[in-house]
């Protein structure tokens, strides 16, 4: 299980300092569960030169190699810095900034031949789930970006779905509606490569998840953690979530050691 924290534009240096110390002097991480947090891109260089509980990851990444690209960041850049991990192809980042997939599949090859784990970020708006073609919006963007990449690197790919219509909208999406769409993408990961890198492959649920909602969510078979927003600013609600994933994960082991 892996619970990732992407603090998008939010906390002073400061205070991510403070939340890093909050964060690292409460218990050891449950068995079974990643921790990884994602800074404003200024804070990486001096977070990464301590050890912390988390795994540090970047928000983003320059599709470009070194050069003459004014406000870019490279993954080796990224790598020096002390990142593990970067989330590409967020929805916010797709919408916002003019990230399609041929931009979000050079990211993750950048992150990628750097050495890198990815979080890549998949998902549906309002509109696409509606007119009934949130599977084809979903399949279209892994296509692009991850289904091709040869199965030596897919240890460090992670996917997280994202169903932009019930981020912000008032809308909610079930637990129910999660599983079958992170069914779905594990099986177009068994159709490219094999049952092992499918199954190895963590996919993230990335659509409010919350304290109140993590047991329910994490216990469905094909949610291996979360990928939080707003829930991920508060030490002790993301602590939550991740205790949630830790829950989860001892469920599994019992299940399979009862089977």
């Amino acid at each position: 299980m892996l619970v990732a924290g992407n603090w998008k534009s939010n906390k002073s240096f400061n205070e991510a300092k403070e939340f890093a110390n909050a964060l690292t002097s409460m218990p050891p991480l449950p068995d079974g569960v990643e921790m990884m947090i994602a800074p404003p891109a200024p804070y990486l260089a001096a977070l990464g030169s301590t050890p912390w509980a988390f795994r540090l990851g970047a928000q983003n990444v320059s599709a470009t190699g070194p050069g003459a690209h004014t406000g870019e960041f490279t993954a080796d850049m990224l790598q020096g810095c002390g990142v593990h991990d970067v989330i590409v192809g967020h929805s916010e980042r797709r919408e916002g900034y003019g990230d399609g997939d041929e931009v979000v599949a050079e990211k993750v090859n950048r992150v990628l031949e750097a050495g890198l784990r990815v979080v890549f970020c998949c998902g549906e708006s309002l509109q696409d789930r509606q007119s009934d073609v949130h599977f084809d919006k979903v399949l279209r963007q892994m296509e692009s970006a991850i289904l091709h990449l040869p199965a030596e690197v897919m240890d460090r790919v992670v996917v997280a779905y994202e169903p932009i219509w019930a981020i912000g909208t008032g809308l909610t999406a079930t637990a129910a509606q999660a599983q079958e769409m992170h069914a779905a993408i594990r099986g177009w990961l068994r159709e490219a490569h094999d049952e092992d890198i499918a199954g190895a492959v963590p996919i993230l649920y990335g659509g409010s998840c919350k304290p109140s909602n993590a047991d329910e969510l994490f216990a469905c078979q094909d949610v291996d953690g979360g990928l939080i927003g707003g829930a991920s600013l508060d030490s002790v609600m993301f602590r939550e979530i991740v205790d949630a994933a830790g829950r989860a994960h001892a469920a599994q082991v019992e299940a399979t050691s009862a089977a």
